[in-house]
């Protein structure tokens, strides 16, 4: 099995002549398709250095970085563009969604911004529509970011990562800002994704959340410390989520393109 995400000995190092500082320091790894795996390390660790790679929003100084089996280490700006709105689905701590903008305009803004899409307005609508009912939040989709809690904007984040069908969905802290039954909420909504075959790599700095993936890898100076595999349960998290949860409920096709 080919890996979405393999990096070869990379390096991102700055400053200039004396003073250089190795943010990552010949780093290796390689997550296959289906895996949930956790980056952990501590501040300073080159765990946020590590993301901006994989989410090809940076070039690494030195070294290969392969997505879905593509060297993407030399891509221009504008075809690292064209990568990340065809490749990949993001979630972020603070949600990111505009605040203007209903539920269902925010889920359907990366169809708007890819430049060569044909894609009928009513089909676009149908799409955010589905997304936003994976997510539980079908009902939602006329409300505003300030209308909605703190789990449901999280989850209108989730629903917006999904809607080009993406091959790795980047999650960094997306629990940070929640409280401790909607970051449960949220974690198993990304447990429903990854066991129908979406591929997620999510940054946290809370263990507790970390132990729900499948993997964990730990980085710190720039090198990955240790690689732990985990024995995940998301019926412990469905119990703790509480009954009448909505999050994480299979719901269509948009779930998992593997399933």
């Amino acid at each position: 099995m080919n890996p979405i995400i393999e990096t070869v000995e990379i390096k991102k190092i700055y400053g200039m002549g004396d003073v250089q500082v190795a943010a990552l320091d010949g780093l290796s790894i390689r997550i296959l398709p289906g895996e949930f795996v956790a980056i952990m390390g501590p501040s300073g660790s080159g765990k946020s250095t590590l993301m901006n790679i994989l989410a090809c929003l940076d070039h690494p100084s030195e070294g290969q970085y392969y997505l879905d089996g593509k060297d993407v280490s030399g891509l221009s700006r504008r075809e690292l563009a064209e990568i990340r709105n065809q490749k990949l689905g993001f979630v972020f701590q603070s949600y990111n969604l505009l605040p203007r903008l209903s539920a269902l305009e925010n889920v359907i803004l990366p169809i708007m911004y890819q430049h060569h899409s044909s894609m009928p307005p009513e089909e676009r609508l149908e799409r955010g529509k589905a997304a936003l009912d994976v997510v539980g939040l079908a009902n939602r989709a006329h409300h505003l970011p300030k209308e909605l809690s703190g789990g449901q904007q999280q989850r209108v984040a989730i629903a917006r990562a999904l809607i080009n069908d993406p091959v790795l969905i980047l999650a960094d802290e997306p629990t940070g800002n929640l409280d401790s039954k909607s970051s449960v909420e949220i974690i198993d909504l990304l447990n429903g994704l990854n066991e129908r075959g979406r591929t997620i790599v999510m940054v946290t700095h809370e263990p507790d959340i970390a132990s729900y993936t499948k993997r964990i890898l730990h980085i710190r100076d720039g090198k990955l410390e240790f690689d732990h595999l985990n024995g995940h349960s998301r019926s412990k998290l469905t119990k703790e989520a509480g009954a009448g949860s909505q999050a994480g409920a299979p719901k269509t096709e948009l779930l998992g393109g593997e399933a």
